[in-house]
């Protein structure tokens, strides 16, 4: 029988000699023929629920005998726990058994740079997250479940809350003895993973991993896409070895396990929610979700030097948060600690389908920011200072100025050249600096000349956290508006924008109260005036038929067998740009495990310092991505100022047609420029 008291639910499976008890209730017409108004038929014909108070008893006769039901509830003590964030208290709720189920292979979930992503339709197939959750617990192994902490959250995303219900169920019947979840399922990737280093539980509980339940900066929905991935230990996404061992199991998978027994827990309420299966004691800690992490920003930048600058009459700033979960954050950490206007927060209330729009921080996507920072169709007549935008995971950031916009790899060098003065967490030096293959050489002119150690890895951030877990990277960033340093293992938007303002702040601490601010456009041009200036853009074209996106990077690897006919392709098409000195597809030898990664782009580097980089994306649910990342450097400060597209040009229109682009693909312009 099952007996419910309150917000508790007790469940006892009926025995065979019980059965009179179901005999009893089905000799029920109706419920009215019961003697007592709280008993009803339970989900089964075995079973009966009863919804009585703590300790209370009630009497029935059946067949001549007399019925006790009573609810007996033992005292125990509450238990407040300092990091809920709410003064949450323990609430001790059912009892669960293990349940195996029977499953089979489903093609498809090999995790991408990011995890795995599909549609919101494919997520929802019977077994399709079981069998990748329980994949991804078998390439674990059982003894690092068993008894462990982990963290599961995400960006709020369509079908969040129902995922992290089963994960909760599943990690209950593999053996974790705690889970950590955020307020309403909410956290951030950057914050997920400074939970993971950072937070302890009252019991001295530690996180072992996390699932972060994001598919970043693609849409949400009913009909857009979902994403899974698991982070490891120090925060950091699981490396290679970990990802394929998973879409291993999910190849030859035959069973799940899950929590039968266990409802779904409420984790719109802060507390703490403990549970007894097999293995002992289960808990579900929700926790406020921006507290662990406000904490560790403000142990890393100067607040108070921040404020001044928002407080400035002459300084405007601008946050959109594009719907994601960087909402979240927005109004603690812009508005509550640094003193900004709720006015000064765009879109900063998280939805499920991120209010219809791509919660992906770019030129495009960001239409209602990039007005008000006076760039769009209809620009906005008095643009603030400081914009800056978030996707719907909160760890990619756009930068702009007053109608300017920074680009990625500009804003990295840019961080990485102030670093030391403007953020006290650097003010004992960096140990190093690293970017993304495709990302442009910005930041190498950087660490060159603070001679500095400097790494360029594939995409993922998973081969930065390497670097920083062996104290050889202090700042990195990727040209995909992914910025961070090594306070956590993930790239990180929020971060980003406060080291932005407190550059700004270094560089007005003599001008608040009078003279002309140095705005992020003066900023900027001072870098390439120091350093020159990398002209960069990148291509991309989305949901391309993979078979063509296949044969197009096929095409290019082909043509670079010989260099000298290639050169006279160049020169027919684009008489005035330089030769190809080398051409390859980049692999990378991780310094610190001797790891080889290859087939990570396609390179054609040029006599002058340009460069052409042809990649195929991991990052979509369908289809393939094409991007193609266009680069030529400028030392000549006279020559800085050109805009961007047009110093691009020759470069663009050989790319184009030495990839035959629209041949292979039947696109005529891409997607989304950048």
């Amino acid at each position: 029988m099952r007996v419910k008291s309150k917000q508790r639910s007790v469940e006892k499976r009926v025995q065979p000699e019980e059965k009179e008890v179901s005999t009893y209730l089905n000799s029920l017409s109706t419920i009215e023929d019961s003697d007592f108004t709280n008993i009803i038929s339970g989900e089964k014909p075995s079973g009966i629920v009863l919804s009585l108070d703590d300790d209370q008893t009630i009497h029935d006769t059946f067949l001549g005998a007399r019925v006790y039901w009573t609810n007996k509830v033992e005292k125990i003590e509450e238990k407040t726990f300092a990091n809920t964030g709410g003064g949450g208290k323990t609430q001790v709720m059912a009892t669960f058994k293990v349940k195996r189920v029977e499953s089979s292979p489903i093609e498809g979930q090999k995790p991408g740079t990011s995890g795995l992503r599909k549609k919101v339709k494919v997520f929802t197939q019977p077994h399709y997250l079981h069998n990748f959750v329980q994949s991804t617990f078998n390439a674990l192994s059982a003894e690092k479940i068993k008894g462990s902490t982990l963290v599961v959250s995400g960006d709020g995303r369509y079908y969040s809350k129902d995922a992290i219900q089963i994960i909760i169920k599943m990690a209950a019947a593999n053996g974790a003895r705690r889970i950590w979840v955020g307020q309403n399922g909410l956290l951030s990737t950057p914050a997920v993973s400074a939970v993971v280093r950072e937070r302890v539980g009252a019991d001295g509980s530690k996180a072992n991993g996390a699932f972060i339940l994001t598919a970043s900066h693609n849409p949400g929905g009913p009909n857009e896409d979902f994403g899974i991935k698991y982070n490891m230990e120090n925060g950091g996404p699981a490396p290679e070895g970990v990802t394929d061992k998973i879409f291993e199991n999910t190849k030859t998978i035959k069973e799940y396990f899950i929590a039968e027994g266990l409802p779904d827990v409420d984790i719109s309420a802060i507390g703490v929610s403990s549970f007894s299966g097999p293995d002992g004691q289960f808990d579900v800690d929700v926790f406020d979700c921006a507290s662990d992490y406000v904490k560790l920003m403000k142990s890393i930048f100067d607040f108070q030097s921040i404020k001044k600058l928002i407080a400035c009459p002459q300084f405007s700033f601008c946050y959109d948060a594009l719907h994601g979960v960087g909402g979240a954050y927005a109004s603690r950490i812009f508005v509550e600690e640094l003193g900004a206007k709720e006015s000064s927060l765009l879109n900063c209330v998280p939805k499920e389908d991120f209010g219809g729009g791509h919660p992906d921080p770019n030129l495009t996507y960001a239409k209602e920011l990039v007005a008000r920072m006076g760039l769009g169709k209809t620009p906005d007549s008095n643009p603030p200072e400081f914009g800056a935008a978030a996707d719907g995971d909160a760890d990619r950031n756009m930068i702009l100025g007053k109608r300017f916009f920074v680009t990625p790899s500009d804003s990295v060098a840019i961080i990485a050249a102030n670093a030391v003065q403007s953020i006290p967490y650097f003010s004992s030096g960096l140990k190093g600096v690293a970017r993304s293959m495709p990302t442009s050489a910005a930041l190498d002119v950087v660490a060159k000349s603070l001679n500095l150690k400097f790494f360029e890895v594939p995409t993922g951030w998973k081969f930065f956290g390497n670097l920083m877990d062996a104290g050889l990277c202090s700042v990195c960033g990727e040209e995909s508006f992914g910025t961070g340093s090594d306070h956590i293992r993930e790239k990180d938007g929020i971060w980003a924008v406060l080291a932005w303002l407190s550059i700004i702040a270094y560089k007005n601490k003599d001008n608040l109260t009078s003279g002309k601010l140095v705005t992020v456009e003066d900023i900027v041009k001072q870098h390439w005036a120091t350093y020159g200036r990398h002209y960069y853009t990148r291509y991309d074209y989305e949901n391309v038929d993979a078979g063509a996106a296949k044969e197009l990077m096929a095409h290019l690897v082909k043509l670079q067998s010989s260099l000298s006919e290639v050169n006279k392709m160049i020169k027919g098409i684009r008489s005035d740009v330089a030769n190809v000195a080398n051409a390859d597809e980049f692999e990378y030898k991780d310094p610190v495990d001797g790891s080889v990664s290859k087939n990570q782009g396609i390179r054609y580097l040029f006599e002058d310092g340009s460069r052409l980089v042809f990649r195929l994306s991991g990052t979509g649910s369908e289809g393939a991505t094409i991007r193609l990342y266009i680069e030529q450097y400028e030392k000549d400060s006279s020559k800085t100022g050109r805009d961007s597209q047009d110093a691009l040009a020759p470069l663009v229109e050989v790319a184009l047609k030495l990839s035959k682009m629209q041949e292979f693909t039947g696109r005529n312009a891409p997607t989304v420029i950048t």
